[in-house]
């Protein structure tokens, strides 16, 4: 029994796949995905999120302006609690904001319903998380897959296919039938990567992704998201992480809800990065030669 047979026949008691559907179910263009326009790539304004607690409503976000171009590498720095993965999960649409408005890749996110968001979703962007959360009873290749599944997206056989190309990206089509169990932190996260790409997102959104990392697979993680870039991805990266952080094309810092810094840098690829610039469009591209692993001379998990 593949992949995708075996999702459907889990005890949907465990809420695992109901997550995983929420994050990459394809469902009808709404109005909302047809008719917005904005000039940025993603675009908040005015972004408030409130959350009821019994001393009162807790501000999570207060009046957030945020606009992101196509093709930079943002990291959102912070402090716990300070509202930087609310913010990530209003681009996201995994929360919706209590005042404002989000426009992300032409479509109002925050017009849409739980139906909709699930499926422009699984279209437009690739969630990474810092826990990984691959289902521990398919293999590594059909984790990847299921995206493209709940998606409706490519063949049955293009699927598998597709697979094993990004996971040759990241250096781990040898564990392609392997289970997450098997498998270190880092490899881990590393296939969560490969996930995130199966449907060819414009835009990946990464909430912690090094968080659980030892600094040597936290640096090869962080090459493997300035090679996207290099092919065109736009990526917002939520990290604590100072150093990343000031690696990256912007840097924006929130504090208390709001945003108190947001700064533009110079950002120097990673030799690496350099060499394989030629060949990133080939990511997307399975009709062209394999390209060489992302994570080819990495230490070892």
């Amino acid at each position: 029994m593949v992949g995708v047979e075996k999702v459907r026949h889990f005890r949907m008691e465990t809420g695992e796949i109901a997550v995983l559907r929420s994050l990459f179910s394809r469902g009808k263009r709404s109005q909302a995905e047809q008719n917005s326009n904005s000039s940025a790539l993603i675009n908040l304004e005015q972004v408030t999120k409130g959350y009821a607690t019994p001393a009162g409503e807790f501000q999570a976000l207060k009046g957030i302006d945020l606009q992101i171009d196509a093709g930079e590498f943002v990291a959102v720095i912070g402090k716990s609690g300070s509202g930087k993965s609310t913010l990530s999960n209003m681009i996201t649409g995994i929360d919706r904001p209590t005042k404002g408005q989000v426009v992300v890749a032409g479509t109002a996110v925050h017009k849409l319903n739980e139906g909709q968001i699930a499926g422009w979703r699984g279209r437009n962007i690739g969630v990474v998380f810092q826990f990984f959360q691959l289902l521990p009873s398919l293999t590594v290749a059909e984790n990847v897959m299921l995206p493209m599944d709940f998606c409706n997206m490519y063949s049955a056989r293009e699927r598998r296919r597709r697979a094993l190309h990004l996971l040759e990206l990241v250096d781990m089509v040898d564990q392609a039938d392997k289970l997450p169990t098997a498998l270190s932190g880092g490899q881990q996260q590393r296939v969560a990567i490969a996930r995130s790409l199966a449907n060819d997102p414009a835009i990946v959104v990464a909430d912690e992704p090094t968080g659980n990392l030892d600094s040597r697979t936290a640096e090869a993680v962080f090459h493997l998201f300035e090679k996207l870039v290099a092919g065109g991805k736009t990526i917002l990266m939520v990290t604590h992480d100072d150093d990343l952080a000031r690696r990256v094309t912007r840097a924006v810092t929130i504090a208390d809800g709001q945003i108190v810094a947001d700064t533009k840098q110079a950002h120097v690829l990673h030799p690496a990065v350099e060499q394989h610039h030629e060949q990133s469009h080939a990511i997307w591209q399975p009709g062209r030669a394999q390209p060489q692993p992302l994570f080819a001379g990495a230490a070892a998990d």
